[in-house]
């Protein structure tokens, strides 16, 4: 993009841009950055001399010990700094943090990442030769995969609509993308990498990082000439061009690559003095991780432009940001990064999406929905992996993100069975006009693994207990009030299930219900005094933690708190319950499950409440397989709570409460019949 007027390509994109929805989505994203920036003023604002001293006496050892080992660059460095900073510096020791971070330098791998050149506008010029020099872009007029490097001289790029591209450069020729055929060109590069680094890691079709220690060694051959011998390789098996960078670690290497594009190299030499120089005047933008929010909040309030200014202003670095934040920042600015070969994990979930024009059509949407459910059963079905929890992901005609999740009763990977949990999600949130659907599936288990079990449910406990017991037909059944089919169990009364809501979740495997003998069980925090149980009442007090109420027959069987009868004592519990504990599950930045990492935002509590029953679930079952006939404890029942809302006082009881299993409490209660 180098020579062309930025100037023009932004006021063309503004022009054409200025009452769409996107322009509206970009004033409101634009909007909340800018209240970040005013938080971020504000809370520097009230930093006091005494604060910016304590930080500075920990983040500047680091600068310091940093400095000191290239007094090169502290020639670069020194006419940035003020006397009193440097003076500070001078005098002291390098420990602490930069301990930390400076043992973790690591100058003895040689990494090297690969980029291939336009690469999809550069296969259909290989495929279709007489594209060869005209301005192309890859995608349609709604929106633009890449571009060629002649069309990249007017300002086109990727991810621009080709409405605008074609405003920028009038001779424009589309190509509608073929994944297919990128595919079949990234395997032949990718047996490229083999030869290199059998480990190499991939990070989409046309990107890789390689660890080309052990080839130099081995091969008695330089950095240089080994990424001219991988580049050659490429181009001889493909076709196709690339560019390459060579550097002690992975952040370094990825930013080198683009620096002699297209069909080039960079090499930065394994040497301290060569990274911390080459770091210290590189825009921030250019490190990986560093998006336009980002760069903007650091210009903007610490007026950080470069990586080496993030170390001049490292105290306030730590001041403003998180500790994990202010680590990233710093290492950026020390030119530290990622050295040793990834670990291959499990996966944890395969997704799918496609973007389309803008449409309200429900047989258009569920026909998308259809070819979602295809591609991802076929891509789960090719790693022999089941799930058993699918999200919906909805962008809207007005670029409003939407995400809406259930939970099955087994593992599934086929189309049929990922269709009927997707219709339902979907048909909940219509009427709607869509231009982005996607479907993800996590809680992935290996097919091929019989060790793993499927979550044992309330109504299968029932059915299978049924099924065992030679009374079992007498019992009277319980019953979906929403009209769904009935489920028989030995209980002695009717017990209503809570119908879930459309959007979530269709089935009750996950509802907590905790049957106690002799006594009701109060969640920790919860006044006892408000819940009493009247046996010999017509009416009994119905309690859901907030306060007693009286209901008669009619009015209990409507609610979602239900009660259940046996030998004279009630016990009562709340269908909609909390399934952990604050110190047990936990919401990371508000949005992030702290147990498994699925995110679900706030404005979804039905749906964490779901995510939340089925980690309980998971924990009762592993307790099941330690002690499946053992009596409860007072320990594993003080885990089970009845409320949404976790409290810290517990009832109190004048005698000590037994209990025991439910199967145990059902072969009683089958003899007493």
């Amino acid at each position: 993009m180098e020579g062309v007027d930025k100037e023009k390509v932004q006021k063309v994109i503004y022009e054409m841009s200025k009452g769409s929805k996107y322009f509206e989505n970009e004033q409101r994203k634009e909007a909340i950055t800018k209240q970040k920036v005013e938080h971020l003023r504000a809370q520097r604002a009230k930093l006091t001399d005494n604060d910016i001293s304590h930080f500075q006496k920990v983040w500047s050892k680091m600068f310091y010990a940093g400095l000191c080992l290239l007094v090169a660059n502290l020639l670069i460095c020194v006419p940035y700094l003020s006397p009193n900073f440097c003076s500070i510096l001078i005098f002291q020791v390098a420990e602490n943090k930069i301990l930390e971070l400076e043992a973790s330098r690591d100058l003895s791998k040689i990494w090297l990442h690969t980029d291939m050149d336009a690469f999809y506008a550069a296969v259909e010029i290989l495929e279709n030769p007489s594209l060869k020099g005209k301005p192309l872009a890859v995608g349609s007029m709604s929106m633009i995969a890449t571009a060629s490097y002649e069309a990249r001289k007017f300002g086109v790029r990727a991810a621009m609509p080709g409405f605008i591209g074609c405003r920028l450069c009038p001779d424009l020729v589309f190509v509608r993308p073929n994944f297919e055929r990128y595919s079949y060109y990234s395997e032949l590069t990718r047996k490229v990498f083999q030869r290199y680094d059998p480990n190499f890691v991939a990070t989409s079709l046309d990107e890789a990082y390689l660890n080309i220690t052990k080839v130099c060694i081995d091969r008695g051959i330089t950095v240089e000439e080994a990424a001219t011998e991988l580049r050659s390789a490429i181009h001889q098996e493909t076709g196709l061009t690339c560019s390459a960078g060579v550097a002690p670690n992975r952040m370094i290497a990825k930013v080198c690559s683009d620096i002699n594009k297209p069909n080039g190299q960079f090499v930065l030499p394994n040497d301290r003095e060569a990274v911390t120089t080459f770091v210290s005047t590189l825009p921030i933008r250019k490190i990986g991780g560093i998006g336009k929010v980002t760069e903007q909040l650091l210009h903007q309030v610490l007026g950080i432009s470069t990586c080496q200014e993030m170390l001049q202003k490292a105290a306030f670095l730590c001041a403003l940001f998180s500790e994990s934040s202010a680590d990233f920042f710093l290492s950026v600015g020390l030119g530290l990064g990622g050295t040793d070969t990834p670990e291959h994990t499990q996966r944890k979930s395969m997704s799918c999406e496609r973007t389309f024009r803008a449409t309200d059509d429900c047989s258009l949407l569920f026909e998308k929905l259809d070819n979602l459910a295809e591609n991802l059963a076929d891509d789960m079905q090719k790693e022999c992996l089941k799930g058993r929890t699918l999200t919906l992901k909805l962008k809207t005609a007005s670029f409003e993100v939407r995400t809406r999740a259930t939970t099955t009763q087994n593992y599934i990977n086929s189309k049929e069975d990922i269709l009927i949990y997707a219709r339902k999600l979907l048909k909940a949130e219509l009427p709607l006009s869509l231009r982005l659907m996607g479907l993800r599936m996590s809680h992935l288990r290996d097919e091929k693994d019989s060790s793993a079990q499927t979550q044992k449910t309330l109504d299968i406990f029932f059915r299978s207990y049924d099924n065992t017991n030679d009374n079992g037909a007498n019992g009277p059944s319980i019953t979906n009030t929403s009209g769904g089919d009935n489920y028989y169990t030995n209980a002695l009364t009717e017990v209503n299930y809570v119908e879930h809501d459309a959007g979530t979740v269709d089935s009750t495997d996950h509802q907590s219900f905790f049957l106690l003998e002799e006594n009701l069980f109060v969640p920790e925090g919860r006044n006892s005094d408000r819940c009493s149980i009247d046996v010999s009442s017509s009416n009994p007090c119905i309690c859901d933690g907030l306060g007693g109420k009286e209901l008669d027959e009619d009015t209990s069987s409507s609610k979602g708190t239900d009660t259940v009868k046996f030998d004279g004592h009630l016990t009562i519990y709340n269908a909609t319950t909390s399934s952990s504990k604050p110190d047990q599950h936990l919401w990371i930045d508000d949005y992030i499950c702290s147990l498994c990492g699925f995110e679900l935002p706030p404005g979804f509590e039905e749906e964490r409440q779901e995510h939340s029953d089925f980690h309980l679930a998971e924990k009762l079952q592993q307790e099941e397989a330690v002690d499946s006939t053992g009596p409860l404890s007072k320990d594993r029942l003080a885990e089970r709570p009845c409320s949404t809302t976790p409290t810290s006082k517990k009832l109190k009881s004048s005698k000590e409460v037994k209990h025991i299993p439910i199967d145990a409490f059902f072969d009683k209660l089958n003899k007493n019949l």
